[in-house]
C-alpha cells in the first residue's frame, strides 16, 4: 500500500473520529439540562415516598402522597428563585464564587429552616381566607392542594424568564384564589390583602432608599476623601457594628421564633450589645488589615469583602428560618386535615414536612439557581463588595423597620429593590457630576442624549421584566389556583 493511500486513510479517520466527538460534545451539552431535571424528579418521588412511609395507612393517603411531591416541586421553585436574592449580590460583587454561595446558602437555608424555622404557621397564609368558610375538610384539602400546585408553577415560570419573584407572595395568590373558587369573594380578608398589596410597593422602595443611603454614605465619608485607608479605618468597623446589630435584631425578630419569643425593644437592644461589640472586635482587625494597603478603591473592596459573605449568609439562614414555612404551609394543612379530618387556623408542622422543605431548597439552588445568581449579581447593575454591602444591610433594616410598621414584606423584593436603588443612585449621582464638570468647564464636552441613554447603568429590560413580575404574581397565582381547583374539585367531585 502505498504512503498516499494510507495518509489518506488516516485523513478519513481523523475526520470521522473528530465527528464523533462533535456528537459527543453535543449530547452532553443537550443532556445537561436534563440531569437536573432527573434528579429533581427524583426529589419528587423520593419526598412522596416517605409521605407514604412517615404519615402512617390513613384512608387519604394518596392525597398527603401527593401533596408532599408538590410541596418539594414548590421547595425546588424556592431554591432556583428565592435563595438568589440572598447570594446574587455577593457573587456579583465577587466576594463568593458561584460554587462557595451554592453551598454557604444551602447549609444556611437548612439549617434556618430545620433549627429555627417556625413550628406553627398559619395554614391560610396570615388570615387570607377563613377556613369557616369551606364546605367541609375536603374542600379545603383541594383548596391548600391547588395553592400549592399554582403558587409552585408560578415561581417555575418567573425563573424561567429569569424574574426574581416573592415566593410568599405567590403562596398567598394560590390560597386567594383557591379560596375564592370554594368559597366565594366573600371568603378572603380584603383588609389583609391590601395590606400585602401595600408591601409591593413599599418592599422595594424602602430597600432601595437605604441601600442608597448608605452607599452615599461611603462615597462622601471613605471613598472621595484623600487618605482613603485612614477613613476606612474609621468607617469600617462603624458600618460592620451596624449590620452585626441589624442582623442580631433582624435573627431575633424573624429567625427564632421557634426557640423563643422576642419583641421589637429587646431585639433592637440585642442589636445594639452585639453592634458595639462587634465594633470593638473589629476595629483593630480592621487595621491590621489595611496596613501597607494602597491607597485607591481596589483595598477598600477587600475591607468589605468578609462582612459581605457573613452577610449573605446570615440573610440565607434566616430566610430559611422565615420563608420556609410559608411555602409548606399549604402542605402542612394537607397533612393536618388529612389526619384528624378537620382544619384549623394554625397547625404544627411536622419535622418531615420541614425537611422536604430544607432539602428541596438545596436541591433548587444547587441544580437551577446559579441562572438567577447571576441575573440579580450582575445583570441588572455592576456591584462591588461596597454596593453590595448596603444592599445587603439595607434587606436587614427594612424588615426590622417594616416589622416596626407592622407591615408585611417581601426579602425578595427588599433584596432586589436594593440592588435597583444602588443602581439608581449611581446613575443619579453620574449625572450629578457629569452637570457639575460642566458647569466648571464649559468646554467640557457634553455627552449626545443617545449616548447618555446607552450609559445608563440599570439595565431596564430586566427592571421593567421584574416589576412587571412583581405586579402580576397574586392575580396570576390566583387565577392559576382557582382553575387547578376547580379541575381538581371536578375530578374528585
Amino acid at each position: 500500500m502505498s504512503s498516499n493511500k494510507l495518509g489518506n486513510q488516516w485523513a478519513t479517520l481523523d475526520k470521522d473520529l473528530n465527528r464523533i466527538s462533535h456528537v459527543e460534545y453535543a449530547t452532553a451539552y443537550v443532556s445537561r439540562p436534563l440531569v437536573g431535571l432527573g434528579i429533581a424528579l427524583a426529589f419528587i418521588v423520593l419526598a412522596g415516598l416517605a409521605a407514604s412511609v412517615l404519615f402512617g395507612d390513613f384512608p387519604s393517603n394518596f392525597v398527603v402522597i401527593a401533596a408532599a411531591g408538590f410541596g418539594a416541586y414548590m421547595a425546588l421553585n424556592i431554591g432556583a428563585n428565592d435563595v438568589a436574592n440572598n447570594m446574587g449580590p455577593a457573587v456579583g460583587a465577587n466576594a463568593l464564587t458561584m460554587g462557595g454561595a451554592i453551598v454557604i446558602a444551602a447549609l444556611c437555608e437548612s439549617a434556618g429552616a430545620l433549627l429555627a424555622g417556625g413550628d406553627v404557621v398559619s395554614t391560610i397564609s396570615k388570615g387570607i381566607i377563613d377556613p369557616a368558610g369551606m364546605e367541609n375538610s375536603s374542600v379545603f384539602i383541594w383548596a391548600m392542594m391547588a395553592a400549592l400546585i399554582s403558587s409552585a408553577l408560578w415561581v417555575n415560570l418567573a425563573t424561567f424568564v429569569g424574574a426574581p419573584v416573592s415566593t410568599t407572595h405567590s403562596v398567598v395568590g394560590g390560597v386567594m384564589g383557591a379560596g375564592i373558587a370554594a368559597a366565594g369573594f366573600g371568603a378572603v380578608s380584603w383588609p389583609t390583602m391590601g395590606t400585602i398589596a401595600a408591601s409591593w410597593v413599599i418592599s422595594p422602595v424602602l430597600g432601595g432608599a437605604i441601600a442608597a443611603a448608605f452607599l452615599a454614605f461611603i462615597k462622601a465619608n471613605i471613598i472621595y476623601q484623600d487618605d482613603k485607608i485612614a477613613a476606612a479605618r474609621r468607617w469600617v468597623p462603624v458600618l460592620v457594628g451596624i449590620m452585626a446589630g441589624a442582623f442580631a435584631s433582624y435573627l431575633a425578630l424573624k429567625g427564632l421564633k421557634k426557640i423563643i419569643k422576642i419583641d421589637m425593644p429587646t431585639a433592637l437592644l440585642i442589636g445594639v450589645v452585639l453592634g458595639a461589640l462587634t465594633y470593638v472586635i473589629t476595629a483593630p482587625l480592621i487595621k491590621r488589615q489595611s496596613e501597607g494597603m494602597e491607597n485607591r478603591n481596589k483595598s477598600l473592596k477587600a475591607l468589605f469583602g468578609i462582612p459581605l459573605v457573613l452577610s449573605a449568609a446570615l440573610l440565607s439562614f434566616a430566610h430559611g428560618a422565615n420563608d420556609v414555612a410559608n411555602a409548606v404551609g399549604p402542605l402542612a394543612a394537607i397533612v393536618h386535615a388529612s389526619e384528624f379530618g378537620n382544619f384549623a387556623a394554625k397547625v404544627s408542622i411536622p419535622m418531615w414536612v420541614m425537611v422536604i422543605g430544607a432539602f428541596g431548597i438545596s436541591f433548587g439552588l444547587f441544580l437551577f439557581g446559579p441562572k438567577l445568581i447571576r441575573m440579580v449579581g450582575s445583570q441588572i447593575t455592576k456591584l462591588n463588595p461596597m454596593r453590595a454591602y448596603c444592599v445587603a444591610l439595607s434587606a436587614a433594616i427594612t424588615v426590622i423597620v417594616a416589622s416596626w410598621l407592622g407591615l408585611p414584606v417581601s426579602s425578595t423584593h427588599i433584596a432586589v429593590g436594593g440592588v435597583f436603588g444602588v443602581g439608581f443612585y449611581r446613575e443619579w449621582h453620574a449625572e450629578r457630576r457629569l452637570r457639575n464638570s460642566v458647569a466648571k468647564r464649559p468646554e467640557a464636552k457634553r455627552i449626545a442624549p443617545e449616548e447618555r441613554r446607552r450609559r445608563k447603568l440599570v439595565r431596564r429590560s430586566h427592571f421593567m421584566t421584574i416589576v412587571a413580575a412583581w405586579v402580576i404574581t397574586v392575580p396570576a397565582a390566583a387565577a392559576m389556583s382557582a382553575v387547578i381547583f376547580l379541575i381538581l374539585n371536578a375530578i374528585v367531585g
